[in-house]
């Protein structure tokens, strides 16, 4: 898999998203990026004999389902309408659903669509699980291995202290019963985010040392997402020797379901300048990245794409967005392109910026800022920016806080062409606050 902006059908990106007629801000999903993901995952699944599903939390832009579909064994759902897309988009293939706990009056309308129902806590099971036995469906408990084996996202640890998420021994020696052991086909694991394959095995050490005993009777494994499988570097050998040991030993079906190895950098948004506030300049911090980088003030610079609205994850995980023609201010924190990529060394090959902007959305959040970019040439109005890796966790997560409309979603077709899959208008916008 190559970096956000290497075309992988020979189009510039730059003269394809600059025409007139492209609106402002739009996100755009690469076909042929996504079946690139879908060919490395595949070919993870041939070598390893495990089965792989699309979280649907990172991308549920069913349109391009087709595209993905021939690599996947199925569609993973976080509730009902998760659930009810992946049946309604990948009918022939299997739909797994997982909920912290479960709503009464909608756990009915679940066993139509869900094949495989996984529970959060031994109270869930008894509450529900017999009724999804008696459907004929396969009933799950997810568990909390409590080994945490990330670094810096707290936020995305299922396994820092007290989280509510997943079932750990000390619970299930507690409140499981024969009558509710007799139901369960599985386990569901899910630990990990962004991270590699030796991650997973210490992972599964952890859920050998705790579930050990119940590992022989079950019929399936699920080992979450969180696997980065696409991202260049990825320890392919080690993921697929950790997942033929547990068949190999315990003979039970391994899944595994990663939501951003799927539409990893296979999308793109594209934004215009609105304004530069050369005005508002202010010095570089003692310290900072732009001054060691030569820039002595940064300007802000506002963009008509959002934070807040259209890449929120930069606001809760956080990180900064690769932008094409950039310079990085921050290599310390920028998302490296392979894992174990050294910031540092990564820093001596950057050409020294000669501006520095920071680039905000247009809402009234003082906090409504996409990141610190360096530039070898200055920014002006109706510039066009294009944010690499805006597949994931964007249109599925957007909001039209302060009123922004929501950006239009196209498709990037593998022989370049761009056709309009959404568009949205002010209904959209009032018809979610009242009638």
């Amino acid at each position: 898999m190559r970096p956000p902006f290497a075309g992988l059908s020979g189009y510039d990106l730059k003269e394809l998203f600059s025409g007139s007629n492209l609106p402002t801000p739009c996100y755009i999903i690469d076909e042929a990026r996504l079946k690139a993901n879908g060919e490395k995952l595949a070919a993870i699944r041939r070598a390893a004999g495990c089965k792989i599903l699309l979280a649907q939390k990172a991308f549920s832009n069913y349109d391009l389902y087709p595209a993905l579909a021939p690599y996947l064994d199925g569609t993973e759902a976080s509730g009902l309408y998760e659930a009810r897309l992946g049946r309604e988009e990948m009918p022939q293939k299997e739909v797994h659903v997982f909920c912290g706990a479960y709503q009464p009056r909608d756990f009915p309308e679940i066993l139509n669509y869900a094949g495989h129902i996984v529970f959060n806590s031994v109270h869930q099971l008894a509450k529900y699980g017999p009724a999804a036995r008696d459907a004929g469906k396969s009933v799950g408990l997810r568990i909390n291995p409590r080994c945490s084996t990330q670094k810096g996202h707290p936020i995305y640890d299922p396994c820092a202290p007290g989280s509510r998420l997943g079932t750990p021994r000390s619970a299930w020696d507690a409140e499981i019963t024969p009558e509710l052991l007799d139901i369960l086909e599985g386990l569901h694991s899910h630990t990990l985010c962004q991270q590699n394959a030796p991650d997973l095995a210490k992972t599964v050490r952890a859920i050998e040392e705790q579930f050990g005993d119940i590992l022989p009777r079950l019929k399936w494994l699920n080992l979450g997402g969180g696997h980065h499988i696409t991202r260049p570097g990825y320890d392919d050998e080690t993921l697929i020797r950790t997942i033929r040991y547990l068949k190999g030993k315990y003979g039970f079906t391994v899944y595994l379901e990663p939501g951003e190895a799927c539409a990893l950098n296979a999308g793109y948004l594209v934004t215009e300048v609105l304004d530069v506030l050369e005005k508002n300049s202010f010095p570089a911090e003692n310290g900072s990245e732009a001054l060691k980088a030569g820039c002595r003030t940064i300007t802000p610079v506002i963009v008509d794409a959002s934070a807040a609205c259209h890449l929120p994850d930069i606001i809760e995980m956080p990180y900064r967005p690769p932008l094409l023609d950039a310079v990085s201010l921050e290599p310390a924190i920028a998302e490296p392109e392979t894992f174990g990529d050294d910031p540092a060394e990564a820093a001596k090959n950057i050409p020294a910026p000669s501006f520095a902007y920071r680039l905000g959305g247009p809402t009234c959040l003082a906090g409504d800022i996409i990141g610190d970019y360096g530039f070898r040439r200055s920014l002006e109005a109706g510039d066009r920016l294009i944010f690499g890796n805006m597949a994931i966790y964007t249109t599925c997560k957007n909001n039209t806080f302060n009123g922004m409309p929501l950006p239009a979603i196209y498709k990037l077709s593998e022989g370049g062409s761009l056709t309009l899959l959404k568009s949205f208008c002010y209904s959209d916008f009032k018809s979610r606050l009242g009638k």
